[in-house]
């Protein structure tokens, strides 16, 4: 078998694994300590407030906005919640953190105001996951479980408040690009012929050659619908069939107008959409293990997982959502630059198997 990638899935494949492989060598070898944990996730809690405030501010002034919510997004939420759970476990042990808690909720403001007047998709995974990710803190810290209905009800209050302020501002400042009413509408013209054309043409191990854009060019998989980013692909010259320019709009058929599952199952057929659903799934179950594991050891009195602890309930956190929206909603969240995030957060929960002494 070549070890060069002969197209985009053995692409994606091979650099998972060796990101899996880096990431339990430094699980590993680096001092995971509950202090480091924190200190670095208020660091960059800080630093994608920048980043999606100066994207906010391009969007404003109609320039060269990058989009970073879709692959920083999750790896904020990964932050926010493994800030959150160093917090509980500090409290637990009597320490004082009423300062600190509020400075990680003004970072959560912030990222909730920047991130959300980007992407309203970037806005359901913020909201799904810090939902995911309180009730993960609450059933580790033993505490009464979040998942209330006054607090559901709160959650979703929030988001369609958030919805309807988008709107009323697009509206205000003449900025269709704001409106989720926009987006909502463009989804409703442009969705079901997508689905049509995946339903339609989808096999067993890829799709009808005569359906990609690449017509009779194309080998009828991995086409280049979902693939790793660009940069990447170019960089090792991986003669790959590959959307840019002007024909990011031809991929958005499936990047942006159909759930991942579709997205998956088109480009590379039904049985990797299963392997794929199977993968998630396994990567859920092994890291709730070994959360339950870390909290058994430490009401035992061990302090030697608290870091890797809160990291794995960030992560947790942070993949479930990307994966709930971006497998049932919309594809581009697990897709390009953010397929490298969502293969880095699984890895991060996947390493956490390694190297602990029970």
């Amino acid at each position: 078998m070549a070890l060069i990638a002969q197209n985009h899935l053995q692409f994606i494949v091979e650099v998972g694994i060796l990101m899996y492989v880096a990431m339990i060598f430094l699980l590993n070898l680096a001092p995971l300590s509950l202090s480091m944990i924190l200190f670095l996730c208020l660091v960059l809690g800080i630093g994608f407030n920048i980043i999606f405030g100066l994207d906010v501010v391009a969007l404003f002034m109609s320039f060269g906005q990058s989009e970073f919510t879709h692959p920083f997004g999750p790896i904020a939420l990964l932050v926010t919640i493994s800030s959150l759970a160093a917090l509980a476990i500090m409290e637990d042990s009597g320490v004082e953190v009423g300062g600190l808690r509020g400075f990680v909720y003004i970072l959560m403001a912030g990222i909730t105001v920047f991130g959300g007047l980007m992407h309203r998709s970037f806005l359901l995974l913020w909201l799904l996951g810090l939902l995911i990710g309180f009730f993960l803190i609450s059933k580790s810290m033993r505490q009464k479980s979040i998942i209330t209905v006054k607090r559901v009800l709160g959650f979703a209050f929030i988001a369609v408040a958030g919805f309807g302020g988008l709107e009323l501002l697009s509206r205000i400042l003449q900025m269709p690009v704001l409106s989720p009413l926009l987006r909502i509408e463009r989804l409703e013209t442009f969705s079901l012929p997508s689905l049509k054309l995946v339903l339609k043409n989808t096999a067993v191990l890829g799709h009808n050659p005569m359906s990609s854009y690449w017509g009779e060019l194309s080998s009828g998989f991995a086409d280049g619908y979902i693939s790793l980013p660009l940069q990447l692909i170019l960089f090792f010259g991986l003669p790959f069939p590959v959307f840019y320019g002007i024909l990011v709009n031809k991929k958005d058929v499936i990047d942006y107008m159909v759930p991942g599952i579709f997205g998956w199952a088109y480009d590379f057929g039904y049985i990797t959409m299963v392997f794929l659903l199977i993968w998630c799934v396994g990567i859920i179950i092994m890291g709730l293990r070994m959360l339950y594991m870390y909290r058994d050891m430490r009401e035992n009195g061990s302090k030697t997982y608290l870091g890797r602890e809160v990291l794995l309930t960030g992560a947790l956190a942070a993949f479930m959502s990307q994966a709930l929206i971006g497998l049932f909603i919309i594809n581009r969240t697990i897709n390009g630059t953010a397929l490298m995030t969502f293969i880095f957060l699984s890895s991060l929960i996947f390493a956490t198997s390694f190297g602990v002494k029970e």
